[in-house]
């Protein structure tokens, strides 16, 4: 304890200046702890390591969080529920930080048993605890976790419990509440749902949930959800005829060929076009896109995620303890640390641990660690340090261009996902990245010097408009309409509904500009849906975070584009069933835009 005080001290000297602060985050320090595992995970300090594969990443692509551990800020006071398979509290890496709270949603007891391995890897990333000899540690190795099973029995009552709104966390006031929730798990619809509160009703009492815990838990100052973006940018699996299908995309007589573009979108599910939930995609050891990762413009940050550590850098985290379950177990594998090594010879952790089930838990850490810095602030401006710290990673990545041939004959070329923009408020944002990837340090420096939280949210109302313009069948002219917003807000995040008469809605692009000139994508063009819901669009929400910081107030253009006549397909297979084509026929009908909606979360 002295000598805990006794680096405290030295720390606080540290805070005098805050340009000497500032310069101090920009330098490398070596993570201390002696766990054996550390010099491996690459998510936490990426100096070139090979996570136990076959390849190294490239050094510098982070969580760059040297510099709060070496002060001691590790989420020291902020809980962590982590929402999954469970999680295996007794795990020796874990238990010291786990605290009352945890729940079993199928049995009613307190040890959410985890029989897959992935919660228990996912609270590994977050907190496992370090300078125990044991293991590697976590982003927030002094964060306290609670775990749910919650994938194991995904009723209405598990998710209220699970999400904060049960009888001991009704209030979520006390020091033991999680302020973090994360959400490792998703949907892939294949096709847009509405959303429709009379509907469905769930759907309304999640909004009015996670709307509450996120403002008025502790104290007013609110929690975050964190949620995975998916892993389904080359291909996805639905329900078909009884059967799992894989559906992928195929054009030119080639299988998976979507011309660079992601097969499927994060703005599809009702959870990722959500506001209250943060979503993230994944970034590799090489600070590009994983190639699994689900994107859109829904998505808020990225973070390490990784590839499958077998030819490239997966995650290092705990495992389910024993060489006879989890992802670890006795054998032979490409990833040198499984299969009892010298390292693990209980198969205690693994080193293929990925996808953005990994990006949400270091997000999440990261949060409790800048939380831990400065426990006054509220959950929104927690999220406004990262917006305004996330660094571009993949800096010269140009986003994709689409060339076709249009209905009269004309090979054109259409900016389907753009590149790094710069919106009209000085922020970065990038379809595969958000508004980039998350850097704790700077955030953690912002943290300790910011004493003023963000004005109280503000929520418009839907405003709409009947719209009934044309869609051209593979034109670059597209359909236009407008929206004047009247409110004087900055905006936090834009949600608009749609409804779109339309038989191939793969063919389609959606962009929204801002008042301000801001062009970006709502839903890319040969997104891999298999059909509409009643003909199209129809009530389908999509949530952008492209516009952050920017003026509301003035008029917000939608533009729909038609991008193929007839030469881009879906494919769908199951051993049983064989290939069954998707798609296939062009609409040479023009589609229709009846009405949208839009409304803006600001302050």
């Amino acid at each position: 304890m002295i000598l805990r005080k006794s680096l405290l001290a030295s720390s606080i000297a540290l805070l005098i200046s805050a340009n000497a602060v500032a310069d101090i985050t920009n330098s490398t320090f070596a993570l201390a702890g002696g766990d054996p595992l550390t010099p491996q995970q690459w998510h936490l300090q990426n100096t070139g390591q090979s996570g136990f594969s076959l390849s190294n990443g490239i050094a510098g692509n982070d969580l760059d969080l040297d510099f709060a551990h070496l002060m001691g800020i590790k989420g020291r006071g902020i809980t962590v529920a982590v929402i999954d398979s469970g999680v295996e509290i007794s795990h020796p890496d874990l238990k010291a930080n786990v605290v009352a709270g945890s729940l079993n949603v199928a049995d009613g007891s307190d040890f959410p048993t985890d029989l897959n391995g992935h919660g228990t890897s996912v609270a590994g990333l977050i907190a496992a605890v370090e300078g125990n000899g044991i293991g590697g540690r976590g982003v927030a190795p002094l964060a306290s976790l609670v775990g749910f099973n919650f994938l194991a029995n995904q009723t209405v009552a598990s998710w209220l419990v699970s999400h904060g709104l049960s009888e001991d966390f009704r209030a979520l006031d006390r020091f033991t509440d999680p302020r973090v929730f994360n959400q490792s798990y998703g949907s892939t619809p294949a096709t847009p749902r509405a959303y429709d509160y009379v509907t469905n009703p769930f759907l309304e009492l999640t909004d009015q949930v996670q709307a509450d815990i996120s403002l008025n838990s502790h104290w007013g100052r609110g929690a975050v959800y964190v949620k995975s973006a998916g892993n389904s940018f080359g291909s996805y699996t639905t329900a078909y005829r009884g059967q799992l299908i894989q559906v992928l995309p195929y054009e030119g007589g080639q299988f998976y060929n979507n011309n660079g573009l992601p097969f499927h979108s994060a703005n599809i599910s009702t959870d990722n076009n959500n506001y209250w939930n943060l979503v993230v995609s994944a970034i590799n050891a090489e600070g590009k896109l994983s190639s699994y990762s689900s994107v859109g413009s829904s998505v808020f940050l990225s973070a390490p995620g990784g590839e499958y550590g077998t030819d490239s850098p997966a995650m290092v985290t705990i495992d389910l303890t024993g060489c006879d379950k989890g992802m670890n177990v006795a054998g032979d594998h490409p990833n040198a640390l499984h299969g009892g090594t010298e390292l693990d010879p209980n198969c205690d952790y693994n080193g293929t641990m990925n996808g953005t089930s990994s990006a949400a838990p270091n997000t999440s850490g990261a949060i409790a660690t800048i939380m831990s810095a400065n426990h006054a602030l509220d959950a929104r401006t927690v999220r406004h340090l990262l917006a305004q710290t996330a660094r571009k990673t993949d800096p010269t990545n140009q986003g994709v261009d689409l060339t076709f041939e249009n209905a009269q004959g004309e090979v054109v070329t259409y900016n389907a996902v753009p590149g790094w923009q710069t919106n009209a408020a000085g922020y970065n944002f990038h379809h595969f990245y958000g508004l980039g990837a998350i850097d704790v340090d700077a955030a953690v420096y912002k943290a300790l010097f910011t004493g003023v939280s963000l004005p109280k949210l503000q929520i418009t109302d839907w405003v709409n408009t009947q719209a009934n313009v044309e869609i051209p069948d593979a034109s670059l002219v597209g359909a236009q309409s407008a929206i004047n917003v009247e409110q004087a807000l900055t905006v936090e995040s834009v949600q608009v509904k749609l409804n779109i008469d339309h038989s191939r809605l793969r063919d389609l692009a959606i962009e929204l500009v801002s008042p301000s000139g801001t062009r970006s994508v709502l839903m890319s063009a040969r997104t891999g849906f298999l059909g509409g819901n009643d003909g199209g669009y129809t009530d389908a929400v999509m949530l952008n975070n492209h516009f952050y910081g920017e003026q509301a107030q003035g008029e917000w253009t939608l533009n729909v584009i038609d991008t193929d006549k007839g030469t881009s397909y879906t494919l769908g297979f199951n051993p049983a069933l064989g290939l069954i084509g998707f798609n296939s026929r062009n609409n040479e009908i023009a589609g229709v835009l009846k009405d949208w909606s839009i409304r803006i979360f600001g302050h």
